[in-house]
């Protein structure tokens, strides 16, 4: 089972909220590429469009845009996504993964782009509220 941190940045109060995605709706984004915008149905937040500006793998290397697929390469970077040289002018051999989204993803970053009438920290607070909320057990009777 595919399962995904989505890493969701409000462009307009300039905050980010990190929501799980499992099931048929985490299936569903795999396939995709950066730069796709997706329904934010699939995040949870209806009524919203998301753009998908970036990912890491289970490993922790970085998606480019200009790699094409989903597999890891090793690129010779300049000053770009993957690598930030302290000297100008330096390049280095790095691991980067491809711009579509697969099994290894572990996080996807995306931005919204279309927003809707319900702000997006009521629907992710209301969330963690069903999720943080005590079961009800039934009480143990006491041993004497």
């Amino acid at each position: 089972m595919v399962e995904f941190k989505v890493v969701v940045n409000d462009t307009k109060k300039g905050k980010s909220y990190q929501i799980q995605v499992e099931g048929h709706h985490a299936n569903s984004l795999v396939g995709k590429k950066l730069g796709d915008e997706v329904d934010g149905i699939f995040v949870s937040l209806p009524g919203y469009k998301l753009k998908i500006t970036g990912g890491t793998d289970k490993d922790g290397f970085p998606m480019r845009t200009d790699l094409p697929g989903s597999r890891r390469r090793n690129l010779l970077l300049s000053k770009s996504t993957g690598y930030h040289p302290t000297e100008t002018g330096k390049r280095q051999k790095k691991s980067v993964r491809g711009n579509t989204i697969s099994q290894d993803t572990v996080q996807i970053n995306m931005k919204v782009t279309k927003f809707s009438s319900k702000p997006i920290d009521q629907i992710v607070n209301s969330q963690k509220k069903d999720e943080d909320a005590p079961k009800e057990d039934k009480p143990k009777e006491e041993q004497g």
